[in-house]
């Protein structure tokens, strides 16, 4: 039997933007949580359950293709549907000229924001093909293709998003498919940005709370 509670799957849950967002669905939807890292997952959960909201916590990589194929199936299992997917899970190679990128964390940074993404969609999609409403399907650009020492991340980020797009192009006039949103995120002090940019001051940049609360209203979501 279909459970119509409003179920929504964030892919990289236990930090920056994608703990927010978690955080901000919460109590309108009860949230999958998808990160590495337990620790940070379990303050998650209390910081949901605060709000009177309820969490499943799904400590695993996003790499791993039949971690997140059991998750999908233990959905369905569940509850029969997604309403909403939001997939901040995201790798950041350190900056470094094109003839001097790191191999092992060339293959890392493709295999998180370009692999993985690839073999999530046709996986979730199905889910949010389920429920009596249409679902939404949130991803988050930061483009930087082509800019100098941005080689790995800028090209993995650019095909992430060209992927969505696609599927945007494919879905927006369809009634029952989800809703494809490419947000765009003002710069945030996340331990992605720190990669890039070590000791910057914090000052000017948008709290990852204030723009999660920004980005789901640009979507239409609450």
């Amino acid at each position: 039997m279909t459970d119509q509670t409003k179920i929504a799957l964030v892919t990289g849950a236990s930090r920056g933007l994608g703990f927010h967002l978690a955080e901000a669905l919460a109590p309108h939807y009860h949230i999958v949580a998808v990160a590495k890292t337990t620790g940070a997952l379990e303050e998650l959960d209390d910081r949901i359950k605060a709000k009177g909201g309820q969490a499943t916590l799904a400590p695993m990589d996003v790499t791993n293709v039949d971690a997140m194929a059991h998750l999908c199936r233990g959905i369905y299992d569940r509850w029969g549907h997604l309403d909403l997917w939001a997939h901040t899970a995201v790798y950041a190679q350190l900056l470094s000229p094109a003839d001097h990128m790191d191999p092992k964390d060339f293959d890392r940074t493709m295999n998180t924001n370009v692999m993985a993404t690839g073999k999530l969609i046709p996986m979730i999609a199905p889910l949010l093909n389920m429920g009596e409403t249409r679902a939404d399907a949130l991803f988050f650009d930061d483009a930087h293709a082509g800019e100098k020492f941005y080689g790995a991340y800028g090209a993995s980020k650019a095909a992430q998003i060209a992927m969505a797009r696609s599927w945007h192009a494919e879905t927006k006039d369809s009634t029952k498919a989800p809703r494809v949103h490419v947000l765009t995120p003002a710069p945030m002090p996340t331990a992605t940005r720190a990669r890039f940019y070590p000791g910057e001051a914090k000052d000017g940049l948008a709290h990852p709370k204030d723009e999660a609360a920004r980005l789901l209203k640009e979507a239409g979501i609450l």
